[in-house]
C-alpha cells in the first residue's frame, strides 16, 4: 500500500507573485510556520537540492532532510522528491499552479510510502499530510494575497 494526497488552495493573487513566493525556497522558513531553516546544497539549472529543517515536535525531537525540486515555469508545475527518505520509503511531490478567474489555484499532489519500520503506517501519515497541507496552504494564501494587497495599493508621495 502506498500514501496518496491531493490538496489546493485558490489565491487571490497573480500567478507570478504566487510562483515568485512559493518558489522563492531560501524564504520558506518565513513561508510556512513548519520550517526552522533550509539550507541550499546545489543548484543545477532549474533543479535545487537543499536541506529542510522543521521545529522541534511535541517531543523536542527535530526532523531534518534532504530534498531536491524541479520548477518548470513554462509548464507551471514542480517536482520535488526526498533525496534523504528517513522513514519514507519515497516522497514525489508535484506543485501545480493555474490562473483562474479566483485567482491562483495552487494544488500539491504528494505519492509516498512509509518503511515498514516506520513510527507511522501510510494510513496515519496520510491523514497527517492532509491536515498539514490545509493548513499551510491557508497560511500560504493569507501571506501572499497580503502581499498582493500590498502591491496594489498606491505607494505614499512623498512630501
Amino acid at each position: 500500500m502506498a500514501g496518496h494526497t491531493d490538496n489546493s488552495v485558490v489565491i487571490d493573487a497573480p500567478l507570478d507573485l504566487v510562483w515568485d513566493i512559493t518558489n522563492d525556497i531560501e524564504n520558506w522558513p518565513r513561508l510556512f510556520s513548519e520550517y526552522a531553516s533550509l539550507e541550499v546544497l546545489t543548484r543545477d539549472g532549474d533543479t535545487t537540492t537543499f536541506r529542510l529543517t522543521m521545529h522541534p515536535d511535541e517531543n523536542g525531537k527535530v526532523w531534518s532532510w534532504v530534498s531536491q525540486r524541479t520548477v518548470d515555469r513554462p509548464g507551471r508545475t514542480v517536482r520535488a522528491r526526498r533525496v534523504e527518505t528517513g522513514p519514507f520509503a519515497h516522497m514525489n511531490i508535484r506543485w501545480e499552479y493555474e490562473e483562474t478567474p479566483a485567482g491562483t489555484h495552487m494544488r500539491w499532489v504528494q505519492d509516498f510510502a512509509m518503511k515498514p519500520d516506520a513510527p507511522v503506517d501510510d494510513d496515519w501519515m496520510t491523514d497527517n499530510i492532509n491536515r498539514n497541507s490545509v493548513t499551510q496552504m491557508a497560511l500560504i494564501r493569507d501571506r501572499i494575497e497580503q502581499a498582493a494587497r500590498e502591491r496594489r495599493s498606491p505607494a505614499a508621495v512623498p512630501r
